[in-house]
């Protein structure tokens, strides 16, 4: 009977699918997989049964380890294992993170080894110098296995950051889940496989953390304004008057007037397929947004340059709705490829108006996500 139904499930998979996304859809530059995607499921360890294969396997393909000595399936036999999809510039995953160092806390010495896999998804956090530092900045204390080629990403058909697949201690991919949340309904899948794999001192209260400045919480009432990437293939919500110019300088011109999630390019820029970049100073984007919180993901086209740049909200300098990027005045610096946060307001949630204008050439701007 046992055998029936695992056959009738796997059936019902297949004839599903799983998604097709994949990590390197445009030369390992920008996967076109998905992120804030919320759900689980236990169709890695229904595959893994049939196969006969394990996907922990894989991270025997990493090219680089960070935190640790290299860590093999062999190592880790008899461990339960989180396996975190991530890339650092992703916010999902950053208000996913207070948990995964709580955990990572509470259970090491019971059994759990969390590994950060680091998958990126802009060519820029493929350079792992970049990833080293945010490493640190980002206060990610367990392992993390380099994952920049995708091997490991594929292994587990993965589509999403922050991700998170849940390994018992023989192996076997028992549980996942996508997206923010669930925190409690996750930990809870930790401490089942602990004591399923022999520890008898698990309890089963649940960590509480205090997350603060990108790691805080979205503010979902108030969220109307969707993650947007600026290069042509993916934007929404261009409305610079010539429309989008490809892959060429052009003075861009913004309209008088923006709706709800539109923006515009004015200046001097080249707008390329995964993203803008500011040919002369002054160059400026205007972003009609509904949220409390606003973040950019940008950097210096060149390394070791920096480019200043000012921020407005409604045409005004933020004040005490500055995010940790800048100052009150709206003043900051974009000195490192990765995301910056740039608003963060204290009173009403309201349709606005930002405006970023930066000071010097040389800036490349990728996307823009809220919370």
């Amino acid at each position: 009977m046992k055998t029936n139904l695992l056959l009738a499930s796997f059936l019902l998979i297949t004839s599903i699918g799983l998604p097709n996304g994949s990590f390197g859809a445009d030369a390992m530059g920008l996967s076109m997989s998905s992120k804030g995607s919320q759900g689980s499921s236990v169709q890695g360890s229904i595959f893994g049964w049939f196969a006969g294969q394990s996907e922990l396997a894989s991270i025997a393909q990493a090219e680089e380890w960070l935190n640790s000595p290299p860590l093999t399936p062999t190592a880790l036999r008899g461990k339960v294992v989180l396996v975190s999809f991530w890339t650092y510039t992703c916010i999902n995953w950053m208000r996913a993170q207070p948990y995964l160092r709580a955990w990572s806390e509470k259970y090491r010495n019971q059994g759990l080894v969390v590994i950060g896999v680091h998958s990126p998804e802009f060519r820029f956090e493929k350079n792992i110098d970049n990833v080293r530092r945010e490493v640190k900045a980002l206060g990610v204390d367990y392992p993390v296995a380099v994952d920049s080629k995708g091997a490991i990403w594929s292994a587990f058909n993965n589509n999403f950051w922050p991700a998170f697949y849940f390994i018992d201690a023989q192996g076997r991919v028992r549980d996942q889940y996508f997206g923010e949340g669930s925190y409690n309904e996750s930990e809870k899948i930790i401490q089942r496989l602990l004591a399923e794999g022999g520890n008898e001192v698990v309890g089963s209260d649940l960590v509480s953390v205090d997350a603060r400045g990108l790691e805080a919480a979205a503010d979902k009432a108030n969220l109307k304004s969707r993650e947007n990437y600026v290069g042509y293939e993916r934007t929404q919500g261009f409305a610079s008057l010539s429309g989008v110019i490809r892959n060429k300088p052009h003075l861009f011109e913004a309209p008088a007037q923006l709706r709800l999630n539109e923006w515009a390019l004015t200046g001097d820029w080249i707008m390329g397929s995964d993203g803008v970049s500011a040919k002369r100073a002054n160059g400026r984007i205007t972003y009609r947004f509904h949220a409390r919180d606003l973040h950019l993901v940008m950097g210096p086209a060149s390394p070791g340059t920096s480019v200043e740049f000012r921020v407005l909200v409604d045409g005004h300098p933020p004040g005490g709705s500055h995010g940790v990027d800048v100052d009150e005045h709206g003043n900051g610096t974009v000195s490192e490829q990765r995301l910056f946060q740039l608003i963060r307001q204290l009173g009403p949630i309201v349709d606005r108006q930002f405006d970023i204008e930066f000071f010097g050439p040389g800036v490349e701007v990728f996307c823009f996500t809220f919370g």
